[in-house]
């Protein structure tokens, strides 16, 4: 049983790195930058009244990542936001390998355009360590979420991990998966 091997993980392989190698005048191979995980977090404020947008939201997150995600508690009570220690109020996944790859060739090629009045991933996502994050409004641009099987729509945040330290580095690889950013 041959497994095959995802688009964005070949394109990594035999082009990506040997671009990054002549930009950067790397010497060895494994100075290339390359993607650690993604993480993916949805966070459900109404977990902490209605139990039933917790479950949805696990539902979904399962059906975008093709992994059961962790349910996520809270570490502190914050009694304006009604939240008390140890209350579930999100979920989150961590792709790593093949199936990283594969959320990320379906990220970039379906879900991103079907964003509405969509003009470009903002560049401010960086955090200082070559990670970056984006953030969607709702989970109903990916095409196996659906419309009327989702009874709320939360946004969610995606965290792409890198091995380098460099958020120069790291922003021409992430240019050369194809994210379409601001100009």
């Amino acid at each position: 049983m041959s497994e095959t091997r995802p688009r964005l993980k070949e394109k990594y392989e035999k082009e990506i790195v040997k671009q990054l190698m002549d930009e950067f005048k790397y010497e060895n191979i494994m100075q290339v930058p390359r993607l650690k995980k993604i993480t993916i977090n949805m966070g459900v404020g109404s977990a902490t009244s209605n139990q039933k947008d917790l479950e949805a939201a696990v539902r979904d997150l399962t059906k975008i990542s093709g992994q059961k995600p962790v349910v996520t508690k809270a570490k502190k009570s914050i009694a304006s936001f009604k939240v008390r220690e140890g209350n579930s109020i999100g979920c989150k996944v961590t792709l790593r390998g093949n199936r990283m790859y594969e959320f990320l060739d379906r990220l970039l090629n379906i879900a991103i355009p079907r964003i509405r009045d969509f003009r470009g991933i903002s560049r401010k996502g960086f955090d200082g360590n070559g990670n970056f994050t984006l953030g969607l409004r709702e989970q109903t641009i990916f095409p196996e979420v659906d419309l009327e099987d989702s009874q709320i729509v939360k946004g969610m945040n995606i965290t792409l991990t890198t091995n380098i330290k460099e958020d120069k580095e790291s922003l021409s690889l992430i240019e050369k998966f194809g994210f379409p950013f601001k100009k």
